[in-house]
């Protein structure tokens, strides 16, 4: 419930950061303390974080999301269980990539071909044992005829390029057992929904914390100064290494783990279909197959008549940079290959992603550098039994999902239970 007039004041904890982690640290709290007086901090205009819906075909058709939208790891996430909790309807149908789903080019040998390389390179990052953290590229067979696809999925998988990325840190990620399934309503509508019980403050921004007192903190706001007994931090590494928020007294341990976990970025267009009895519902295709900057296609997702393009890592950065009509022309190019010349006249650019560019986010989820998965720890680890930290890049396993960072909110809900 967002708080109207708010001048700061005194509060029991304040959480920074309405997304996933937030949210959930928050209701957390309420659960275990309801003694406690909670305020939930966000810099932003709305709750959701890098889980954002939008509604352009009405609210009773499925929504759009611009950030995450598969609830990876359906069974054990949980976000399934919160889903039907507050009355909305998870959508169980199989994930176009996944056994059952529906991928446009499944049965072509080449396609084969290419799914078994890429399966064989992952196996390879999961069963490395080196005592040095190499980045990823050093994984790929020099020889391999499908590196360029293996390059493009890996992209997909962190959101930065292949030669950026931790081997042992991908080798860690675990996002639970399958299968990948929605939220018909949206992931961000999902999370949204969750924190409506929260007292919240939209558009203000933290920039000092002070934890040098005994026994209180003190936040600057652009609304005010506030006075806490213990704080939650779950902003995304590219703001703290930004140092968007600074630390008193410093946390440079902080700083250098955000820095080295650092946002990668993934985008989506959503384009609008003239005529979709042209496309199957619920249908996956690559852009290319011999290409490592390729869009992903998902066709009429959930029935709509729109794709969804998906972009990731430098492309995804390029095409950002350059504006939805460059993300237009460059899906439609691609989508002539598979569907023929004419497939542009049906199609019109509806809404893109920009996470990059938002200030208060700066890209999509996190990835380890060469050296730095151990790192998640340092990022996570609460300091004084005070200062609580919480987010999907302090999941050593379930880094880049929301409920990897729903996860480390409840854990550091739970740890300030005990501390307060």
């Amino acid at each position: 419930m967002p708080i109207e007039s708010w001048k700061g004041g005194e509060v029991d904890v304040a959480v920074i950061g309405a997304g996933a982690a937030g949210v959930g640290a928050a209701r957390q709290l309420q659960l275990l303390r309801p003694d406690l007086s909670i305020v939930l901090l966000e810099a932003s205009d709305r709750v959701g974080g890098r889980a954002r819906s939008i509604h352009p075909f009405g609210a009773d058709a499925a929504a759009l999301d611009l950030g995450c939208g598969w609830l990876h790891g359906a069974r054990t996430n949980a976000w399934t269980g919160i889903a039907e909790e507050v009355g909305l309807t998870v959508d169980r149908t199989p994930a176009p990539w996944s056994d059952g789903g529906h991928r446009l080019e499944q049965n072509d040998a080449d396609a084969k071909a290419a799914a078994a390389a890429v399966n064989d390179f992952f196996e390879r990052v999961d069963d490395y044992r080196g005592n040095d953290d190499a980045d990823l590229s050093t994984m790929l067979s020099p020889d391999d005829p499908w590196s360029e696809r293996i390059y493009a999925v890996g992209a997909f998988m962190t959101g930065g390029e292949l030669d950026k990325s931790s081997v042992i840190d991908l080798g860690r990620y675990d996002p639970g057992p399958g299968p990948d399934w929605r939220v018909r309503q949206g992931y961000g509508t999902l999370v949204e929904t969750f924190g409506l019980p929260v007292p919240t403050v939209l558009s203000v921004e933290v920039s000092r914390i002070d934890h040098s007192g005994a026994d209180h903190i003190v936040l600057s706001t652009s609304k005010g100064e506030l006075r806490a007994r213990a704080v939650v931090v779950t902003v995304s590494t590219n703001v703290l290494a930004a140092e968007r928020i600074t630390f008193w007294p410093p946390l440079p341990e902080k700083i250098e783990a955000a820095a080295r976990l650092p946002l990668g970025l993934a985008n989506k267009l959503f384009i609008r279909i003239a005529d979709p009895e042209i496309f199957t519902d619920d249908t996956h295709v690559m852009g290319s197959k011999h290409s490592r900057r390729p869009g992903a296609y998902q066709l009429k997702p959930f029935g709509a008549s729109v794709i969804e393009a998906y972009f990731a890592a430098d492309l995804a950065l390029d095409l950002e940079r350059q504006g939805i009509d460059a993300m237009f022309a460059f899906s439609v190019e691609q989508l002539k290959r598979v569907f023929g010349a004419d497939i542009g006249k049906t199609l019109s650019p509806l809404v893109a992603s920009a996470w990059a560019g938002e200030p208060f986010f700066g890209g999509s989820y996190s990835y380890a550098t060469p050296g730095a998965s151990d790192l998640r720890s340092v990022l996570a680890a609460p300091r004084d039994g005070r200062l609580f930290f919480a987010g999907e890049a302090c999941s050593k396993a379930r880094y880049s999902t929301a409920h990897g960072a729903y996860e480390t909110g409840v854990a550091a809900a739970e740890a300030v239970a005990k501390a307060l």
